[in-house]
């Protein structure tokens, strides 16, 4: 069976992962960048490349659509128009968010129930354009930057979008299968991958 795919999507998680300890260690931990303003500026543009490995992920089984639509990520700034060709090439490209319930009966195994308070599709676009307020300076004739509130922002930013990933399913494009994927285990800071097939009655 080839898994390179799938481990290459790990592999994006990994970096998802580590871009959140640094969006942690500006937020939460002793890190900064020197001032307000350059320290939410790095964050906000840690959650743009979180966004961006999301998006690329589900076409990661595909070089040349990963490929074209990283040079639509490179050239255009609209959100919505880059969701929108995300869902032309894989219509199944967001992770499906999930708790997992293990059903009382052990021979029917575990129920996968969709998770309510993780990042939507919606909310994806949202963040993905506020991250994009934090690019360019500041117009002096503009009103003032509410750094503050932009902190405040991060806190539930940043939990939604661990909500989305921690325990999610994605199906990589031209891939009939898919997978669950775990961001951490106990004991265990990797990222795991379990793959499910439809199997014939």
């Amino acid at each position: 069976m080839d898994t390179s795919s799938i481990s290459k999507y790990a592999s994006l998680m990994k970096e998802i992962k580590l871009r959140i300890n640094v969006v942690d260690h500006l937020s939460f931990g002793s890190g900064n960048a020197l001032f307000v303003p350059t320290t939410v500026e790095c964050i906000y543009l840690q959650l743009r490349k979180v966004l961006e490995l999301v998006a690329f992920g589900s076409l990661i089984a595909n070089k040349n659509l990963y490929s074209q639509v990283h040079g639509d990520f490179a050239k255009h700034w609209n959100a919505r128009l880059l969701v929108r060709d995300l869902h032309r090439v894989n219509p199944n490209y967001y992770p499906r968010a999930i708790h997992e319930v293990v059903h009382e009966d052990p021979a029917k195994g575990t129920n996968f129930v969709d998770r309510q308070d993780s990042l939507s599709e919606l909310e994806f676009v949202q963040l993905y354009e506020r991250c994009g307020r934090f690019l360019h300076a500041d117009n002096p004739f503009g009103s003032k930057a509410d750094w503050e509130q932009y902190r405040k922002e991060i806190v539930q930013w940043r939990q939604k979008l661990l909500n989305l990933l921690s325990s999610h399913t994605i199906r990589l494009v031209d891939e009939a299968r898919f997978y669950l994927v775990h961001m951490k285990e106990t004991g265990d800071e990797e990222v795991h991958w379990y793959e499910f097939q439809r199997v014939e009655d």
